[in-house]
């Protein structure tokens, strides 16, 4: 008789999108948030001015929503040509669906508020920040790895290699100031 053990053997396959997991769109999103707030919190705390860390936090929250509005702009202007057009509506919801560059920047600019009431300086919030979105982009990369289905080793680099990101925006910080 012949084995059949071969017709309960199921190739591994990566798991199926679940209704919990983000989309590309919102995964995309996020990461540029993350780096556009580390980058400008970087940028406006300059040594040798006076700190003014609402002044900062308000110019990132202004400066992501500035950005995610464009991004959503130019997904309409790339597709204003295409036979699916969409309209108005159509191009505010693609400016909308970019919401998760905003709430990436959320932390950043929570950060920096603590600084104005002097809880401390808006260096250490900065830095803080700069720390925080290092560490989120780690856990977003190993994480969404993981729900692509692969193993723990391939998750922890993709973790490392985003996570890389963030330490090129410290270490620029860093010789720059």
């Amino acid at each position: 008789m012949r084995h059949r053990a071969h017709r309960f053997h199921r190739p591994a396959t990566p798991r199926r999108a679940t209704s919990r997991r983000p989309s590309e769109t919102t995964l995309f999103s996020g990461v540029y948030g993350l780096v556009l707030a580390s980058a400008l919190a970087a940028a406006l705390d300059s040594p040798g001015e006076a700190d003014d860390p609402g002044s900062d936090a308000l110019w990132v929250l202004l400066t992501a929503l500035a950005s995610a509005a464009a991004h959503g702009y130019a997904h309409v202007v790339a597709h204003r040509l295409s036979a699916d057009g969409g309209g108005a509506r159509a191009g505010l919801r693609a400016m909308l669906a970019e919401w998760p560059v905003v709430v990436a920047a959320v932390p950043t600019v929570a950060l920096l508020l603590t600084a104005v009431p002097s809880w401390w300086t808006e260096t250490r919030a900065v830095n803080t920040a700069l720390v925080l979105n290092t560490l989120l982009l780690a856990v977003w990369g190993a994480w969404t790895a993981r729900g692509a289905g692969r193993g723990w080793t391939a998750s922890l680099r993709a973790g490392i290699t985003d996570m890389l990101i963030g330490l090129v925006i410290i270490v620029a910080n860093a010789l720059i100031k």
